[in-house]
């Protein structure tokens, strides 16, 4: 029944009315009861006084009728009295005789004493009055009860008296009465008026909706070229000109879909992973250019799953796993180490298979040149731990028989063979620390040309006791730089150091230095033993050595020029090999004057 628009909208405005004139009596028939509660007690506040002492003195009528009370207190027959001033100010109390009485009660047993209404001489026992019976003023209000009192406590010589106004409330409850009667009649006009109302504005809110839909079913059968008319330039009119033009967006999105798809046909075809797809039944999908490279075969559009993976992983293993769970191991193609994962897709009734390979061949690389780096380190703190121990435990066997000479030697080999651990060591811990993030830079300005002077003069004496000729060749003026001085003389240190060592006795070392727009650069130069073209591009990578047994013999880890590239890129700089024409190397470090990274 209500599955139509214009019931729901003509059931949507009989609720909308049904509910305001519910809330608009529930506000009036409340605010009403309110309004005579306050005003009860706002009379009874003007009549006997504050009853707070945050209200400040009581008027001049307030004073004198309250004074009329307490001198009737006092005097003999005081109930009698009291009843008399009541009676006097009954209008200003609005005692009317029927809904609002007074009473004059004993002050102790709460005995009705002096009544205007006929309550036979018995009054419920309400929070107000007894509170007045312990001796204060009982004004407390409730809008839940029935009846609105106070009871004001008064004493005098000849007694204890309470004064107690009772408010039956039939007042407001005939006032609620005529205002339900009032609503309900408001409330069967209104629903026939939003009947009517209601019928016509569906009918003007449908009529369009529906033509909207009639475009939507002919939009969803494929027709884009019929637009819809645009009748008014109301809501409804530009609910119409959206329709038109989502279906203009759609047309787009299709097209754009088709190119997303092209795009994906591109990545897919030209990515350097290996994929391959297939069936439910074991039939290639698609195979892209890399997977045919990798498994280093033809894979022709008949191919099935059981000819090239069937031997890895059967076909209904892989497809009895459950999204996103999937299978993976290595494979062994040719030189080559590939990493195979296996993984359903979609249900199996028109779902199948993806295998992705991947080229581990690198990475198993890295991974040998780090075991033998470990071991390279391993026979590096062997050796050294072995001659410090025996020669210690030569000096400590000979009892001081061993001659001065020759134990300061033993003693020199053992500080030796120490530093050459500490160094292995500080390499050790200084690449861990760049590989945690933990090494800080200190920026700060230094004159770059007294940092390469003094990284010379600091490497001068190992120069000369291998009979290099050591050179420096400096541009007139070199810029202030900013940047980690300690950490980029280290750098330079490594570079020359290198050249030193790795250069035969008796060779050529030039250190130039200049600049260029914006940075600064420093050359080391040698005519040494070079280093292979096919190594060039290694030399960089962490545990790399050119030739291992001289590295071995120099006192190299293969960690130097890779904490020296670590260094150089946090402050935005380079270091290569460039050209070097006849024997040796040549190294160039690079700079800029400035390191924004660190200004921002």
């Amino acid at each position: 029944m209500f599955k139509s628009l214009h019931m729901k909208l003509m059931l949507i405005m009989l609720l909308l009315i049904t509910s305001l004139m519910a809330t608009v009596g529930a506000f009036l028939t409340t605010n009403v009861a309110s309004f005579y509660i306050d005003g009860f007690f706002e009379q009874m506040n003007d009549m006997f006084g504050s009853t707070s002492e945050a209200d400040g003195v009581a008027t001049a009528k307030n004073a004198s009728f309250m004074a009329d009370l307490l001198a009737a207190a006092d005097a003999p027959e005081g109930a009698t009295q009291m009843q008399k001033i009541l009676e006097a100010n009954a209008g200003s109390l609005g005692i009317d005789y029927r809904s609002r009485n007074y009473y004059v009660l004993d002050g102790a047993s709460g005995a009705v004493l002096a009544e205007s209404g006929e309550s036979g001489g018995v009054l419920a026992s309400t929070p107000n009055l007894i509170k007045a019976l312990n001796g204060d003023v009982g004004d407390r209000s409730d809008l839940t009860e029935d009846y609105m009192d106070v009871a004001i406590p008064i004493s005098g010589e000849e007694g204890r008296y309470i004064i107690y106004i009772l408010d039956n409330r039939d007042t407001v409850s005939n006032l609620n009465s005529q205002l339900f009667t009032i609503i309900m009649q408001a409330l069967v006009i209104g629903l026939l008026i939003s009947v009517l109302f209601s019928y016509l504005l569906s009918k003007t809110l449908v009529g369009p909706i529906e033509k909207v839909t009639e475009g939507a079913e002919r939009l969803a059968g494929g027709d884009f070229g019929n637009k819809l008319p645009v009748e008014s330039p109301d809501e409804i009119g530009i609910l119409t000109g959206t329709f038109n033009h989502m279906a203009d967006v759609l047309q787009d999105s299709l097209n754009a879909v088709e190119n997303e798809r092209n795009k994906l046909d591109t990545l897919f075809l030209h990515m350097t992973d290996g994929v391959a797809a297939f069936d439910h039944d074991g039939k290639l999908i698609h195979c892209n250019p890399a997977a045919t490279v990798l498994l280093q075969r033809s894979v022709p559009k008949e191919a099935v799953y059981d000819e090239l993976f069937g031997s890895i992983y059967p076909l209904e293993q892989i497809l009895a796993l459950q999204r996103p769970n999937y299978a993976d191991t290595e494979m062994v193609v040719g030189e080559k180490t590939l990493e195979a994962y296996f993984a359903p897709f979609s249900d199996r009734a028109s779902g199948g298979v993806l295998v992705v390979l991947h080229d581990e061949t690198e990475h198993h690389r890295s991974e040998e040149r780090r075991k033998e780096f470990v071991a390279n380190v391993s026979h590096e703190l062997r050796t050294p731990l072995t001659n410090v121990r025996s020669y210690a435990e030569t000096l400590r066997d000979s009892g001081g028989d061993i001659p001065r000479d020759t134990a300061d030697n033993f003693l020199d080999i053992i500080i030796n063979e120490t530093d050459r651990m500490t160094h292995i060591v500080q390499d050790l811990l200084t690449l861990s620390r760049l590989d945690a993030g933990n090494t800080e830079m200190s920026c700060a300005r230094f004159d770059f040309g007294s940092a390469i002077a003094s990284v010379v003069r600091a490497n001068a004496l190992e120069a000369q006791h291998r009979g290099h000729a050591l050179k420096l060749e400096l541009a007139q003026t070199l810029p202030i730089i900013e940047g980690d001085r300690q950490r980029l003389e280290q750098v330079m240190m490594n570079i020359l150091g290198n050249a030193i060592k790795y250069t035969p006795d008796g060779g050529r070392i030039l250190v130039t230095a200049g600049t260029t727009e914006g940075h600064v650069w420093m050359e080391v130069a040698d005519n040494g033993i070079g280093i292979p073209e096919k190594d060039r591009e290694h030399v960089f990578e962490r545990f790399y050595r050119v030739d291992k047994a001289r590295s071995r013999e120099s006192g190299g880890t293969g960690l130097g020029l890779s904490i020296a590239k670590e260094i150089v890129e946090r402050h935005q700089g380079t270091i290569r090999l460039t050209r070097h024409e006849g024997p040796g190397t040549t190294v160039r470090l690079t700079l800029p004057l400035r390191q924004t990274r660190w200004e921002a």
